[in-house]
């Protein structure tokens, strides 16, 4: 993967991040089940750090 790939990809997952937040946030408010929402957050925040040690790697 090209750095850009791997910049384009960062971008991508942080802003399926916030929006994944923002329906937990309702989700929380209306007293629904949180937890699909927080597992994928925890894999979005995984697969955030892979891409960042890619990006490193690649910069070097």
């Amino acid at each position: 993967m090209t750095k850009k790939e791997i910049q384009d990809q960062i971008t991508f997952l942080k802003s399926d991040y916030i929006r994944i937040q923002g329906d937990l946030d309702k989700l929380e408010a209306a007293g629904g089940n949180v937890q699909n929402a927080e597992k994928q957050l925890a894999r979005m925040e995984e697969e955030l750090k892979e891409l960042n040690k890619q990006l490193a790697q690649a910069e070097q």
